[in-house]
């Protein structure tokens, strides 16, 4: 696979394969990819809990929200549910702000998932208290993003904008999920020397 058709295959996922788990030895694997990307002042001050172990799963799902978008769906199904998580933390002890580094870590994270087969959604609406007292976090950690982790289980389709211009994504009768994206001509600011 080129690294082009791995960044096309980044899509975010909502349903997941629920027979087909994550092993959480393949999420450490992944936090080791996270290890050697840059950082801010070389910082490294993301610290990370990784889980597999359904029961834990089955906790820390509700504290999540799924899509903005979509007004009407509370999340995936029992069955369509991720299998692994990656819980993504500041440690304060090292540094006052992530500053971009979360944005890279979970870029590096997604494509190494996507590289290994699974899918996922970084997902930032997160219930912070109550997923600290799952894992009894010390308070030097902030809890910054959750991976939600498996074996996709929907199609994504990625379009033109409408007409109208709307990012809405949305879920069509055929169940396959549709993400509108802007077209290069409208990311190009300027391009020099003109051609």
């Amino acid at each position: 696979m080129t690294f082009r058709e791995l960044v096309e295959r980044n899509r975010t996922r909502r349903k997941f394969d629920e027979s087909r788990p994550i092993r959480a030895d393949e999420l450490v694997e992944l936090v080791d990819l996270a290890r050697f990307m840059p950082s801010g002042r070389n910082m490294q001050p993301l610290k990370y809990i990784v889980t597999a172990d359904p029961e834990q799963c089955a906790k820390v799902f509700p504290l999540l929200g799924w899509a903005g978008y979509l007004t009407d769906w509370k999340g995936p199904a029992e069955g369509e549910r991720p299998t692994g998580y990656i819980v993504m933390l500041l440690d304060r002890e090292l540094a006052d702000s992530p500053g971009c580094d979360h944005g890279i870590a979970c870029q590096t994270l997604m494509l190494g998932a996507v590289d290994k087969g699974y899918g996922g959604c970084i997902i930032a609406t997160v219930n912070r208290p109550k997923l600290a007292a799952i894992f009894d976090l010390p308070d030097r950690y902030e809890i910054l993003m959750v991976l939600a982790l498996g074996v996709p289980a929907q199609d994504v389709v990625v379009e033109p904008l409408p007409s109208g211009g709307s990012i809405k994504y949305w879920t069509g009768e055929d169940g396959k999920h549709h993400v509108p994206k802007r077209g290069l001509d409208e990311l190009l600011v300027g391009r020099f020397p003109e051609d």
